[in-house]
């Protein structure tokens, strides 16, 4: 008489692996750094290939990274200080001057903007990656991010080149232009993290996302000082983080001033519960992606 062997524990069949198993969301507040860097491999093979697609097929290729930058400063001088002749504030120093402070303000808000205006769209655009159990959607925002940082670092050696031959000398404190970087980092993912996930259920988030932003770049100090707007609203101004980095690049870049680095301890924090959040809301929402894709 054949017995039939009873499987033990050890030796029955485990389900198979779905979205919801491993999608386990791990409340720490390091999780996200710590999911990041255990894909670290992918997530630089995948933002190279960022980087590498803007601008495969163009003749010049990866030199349009440079000269992108280059031209937008060299209209920027010739508008403000040929055509309006606007000085910043009361200061004299060096001609086209105002370009360059302008300039300084909008490579810390393109980095922002880009980032997140290709938010909502940045899961349905990668639906085919979405359905497959073992790909961590959880990195597509940070290589993003790292195509916009990328940007950010040509735009600023321009920056410094063309300061230095009219006039500027940025001096040591340009050293410190990474940790002005790293609380917008921060912000960036979490932002990025929070308006991937909800854009997957509202489509229409990615219109309101460019109003948004659009908004943003009249209400920062980038084309006027803070001194310049009225007291009742200056607060506003000074309250939002964005603003703070703005002013804080500008300062380690153009004026030689050492960063504010209270200032830049609590915006750091911020910039951290942001992406703590964000990326919490992500691994949330991100069970129920396959099913509406």
């Amino acid at each position: 008489m054949s017995e039939t062997a009873t499987p033990t524990g050890r030796d029955r069949p485990r389900p198979a692996a779905t979205n919801e198993t491993r999608a386990r969301i791990d409340p720490s507040p390091v999780a996200p750094f710590i999911d990041l860097w255990r894909n670290r491999a992918l997530l630089v093979a995948l933002t190279r290939r960022e980087i590498e697609g803007r601008y495969r097929g163009s003749a010049l290729g990866l030199l349009w990274s440079l000269a992108t930058p280059l031209l937008t400063l060299a209209a920027y001088t010739f508008v403000f200080s040929v055509i309006f002749r606007v000085k910043w504030g009361a200061s004299t120093v060096g001609h086209g001057e105002f370009a360059l402070v302008a300039f300084a303000g909008l490579l810390v808000f393109t980095c922002f903007a880009e980032c997140l205006t290709r938010a909502p769209g940045l899961v349905i655009s990668q639906a085919n990656l979405v359905k497959k159990v073992v790909f961590p959607v959880q990195i597509l925002p940070a290589v993003i991010l790292g195509g916009a940082l990328f940007q950010l670092a040509i735009g600023t050696a321009v920056l410094l080149m063309i300061a230095t031959v009219l006039g500027f000398t940025p001096g040591a404190t340009a050293l410190a232009l990474p940790a002005v970087v790293l609380p917008l980092v921060l912000g960036i993912l979490g932002l990025t993290w929070a308006v991937s996930a909800a854009g997957v259920y509202f489509r229409d988030l990615g219109q309101a996302v460019a109003l948004v932003v659009t908004l943003m770049m009249f209400l920062l100090p980038i084309f006027y000082p803070v001194s310049a707007v009225p007291e009742a609203f200056r607060p506003l101004i000074t309250l939002n983080p964005l603003a703070v980095l703005v002013e804080e690049a500008r300062g380690v870049l153009l004026w030689g001033r050492w960063p504010d680095w209270g200032q830049l301890a609590w915006v750091g924090l911020l910039g951290w519960a942001a992406a703590w959040g964000g990326y919490l809301f992500f691994m949330k929402l991100r069970r129920g992606f396959s099913d509406v894709l």
